[in-house]
């Protein structure tokens, strides 16, 4: 049912545009149908999803495989094999090259045949040419850059606490049966805490100030804290809810196109870095920082023993961050059908700060198709 509706809305959509196009219709793009500009780097597999074997991924429509060859260095192009088209993320790894699991054509890290194990003496290697993505591999993520600008001057957001010995890393994944825009939104509007119970670290957002630039939205609100991590016992209020007690703090959250963050007062970060598959389906990483900064004295303990710790608490929020992410979905599911069945139903917002988002969407989205 949910590929018929898939299909149906793509219908409706191509459609909508032919016939906006020949002057029939005269309304607004539809941000539900928006898509990206890929002249950013996008986050398309975690480090540790990488190991020994290609992996596919999909970002907007674009099948890729990435794997890494001899060195371990991270090689990234269009996942099909031009013999017969079928996927070379099915296949293996063979020195520095991924082999085709069909017939075993292999194709190296520049996207040339480079071995035929059937071809004769009086044959020469086919000049098929894959396409080449350029990525980088840094703070336990995957980068691709897909388009065709000036990926040297587009800096990757990066997670700066991903290596700092005094934050602490969750980490989980956003499989989202939505458009990216729906969980964008989710993330901006604080208001929705009204949702997640105990799963969420305040409560009683109250917007600010929004600041808004070319490429980002940032966003302040005034929250009430359920946590200070300030003192060693004071850590025990992540885990027994009865010693938690409310102060105010200030909640930032940016999006950063195409990704985004949030700070709460001095002692938690997040970050969502988005990987949009297609108009209906959104992958997407949370990290959530806690920090140890307040600590002095353990600052001054031996690096070995600091990364021991750092190490051992990973994940250590995972439970936390599957329970938002499990009701976010389940909104945001519903959001999307509510949409498919009807598209231009209006929808009432009163955070100004949603529509400051959407006009980013939208221009990053047309200035990409129009370049």
């Amino acid at each position: 049912m949910n590929n018929y509706l898939h299909l149906l809305f793509l219908i409706s959509i191509k459609l909508y545009q032919k016939l906006s196009s020949m002057g029939h219709l005269d309304i607004k793009q539809n941000i539900r149908n928006c898509g990206i500009n890929l002249n950013h780097w996008y986050v398309v597999a975690s480090s540790a999803e990488v190991q020994n074997k290609p992996l596919g991924v999909t970002l907007w429509y674009e099948n890729i495989v990435l794997f890494r060859n001899s060195k371990g260095d991270i090689q990234a192009l269009e996942d099909r094999c031009p013999h017969r088209q079928v996927k070379l993320s099915d296949g293996q790894i063979v020195s520095d090259d991924v082999e085709c699991a069909y017939h075993g054509w292999r194709f190296n890290g520049d996207g040339n045949c480079s071995f035929v194990p059937y071809l004769s003496q009086k044959q020469k290697l086919p000049k098929c040419k894959l396409k080449r993505y350029q990525v980088k591999e840094f703070d336990g993520f995957i980068w691709l850059f897909a388009g065709d600008g000036d990926s040297e001057n587009i800096k990757p957001m990066g997670l700066p606490e991903w290596e700092h010995l005094n934050y602490i890393c969750s980490v989980t994944t956003i499989d989202c049966p939505g458009h990216f825009s729906f969980l964008i939104e989710n993330l901006m509007d604080m208001y929705h805490g009204h949702l997640h119970d105990n799963y969420q670290a305040w409560a009683d957002a109250s917007l600010q100030e929004i600041t808004a630039t070319e490429n980002r939205i940032d966003v302040l609100y005034d929250a009430q804290s359920y946590y200070r991590i300030d003192k060693i016992w004071s850590i025990s209020q992540l885990f027994f809810p009865a010693l938690r007690r409310l102060h105010s703090e200030p909640l930032t959250v940016s999006y950063v196109y195409p990704h985004w963050s949030s700070t709460l007062g001095k002692d938690f970060k997040i970050y969502c870095l988005f990987c949009p598959i297609n108009e209906t389906t959104t992958k997407a990483y949370l990290i959530h920082f806690t920090s140890l900064e307040a600590f002095w004295r353990l600052h001054k303990l031996p690096v070995s023993f600091r990364r021991f710790v750092k190490n051992s608490l990973f994940n250590s929020a995972k439970g936390l961050l599957d329970g938002l992410v499990r009701q976010d979905v389940a909104m945001i599911t519903q959001e999307q059908e509510a949409f498919l069945n009807n598209p231009f139903r209006r929808s009432y917002e009163l955070n100004p700060a949603i529509a400051k988002v959407q006009k980013l969407i939208l221009t990053q989205g047309s200035d990409f198709s129009s370049s």
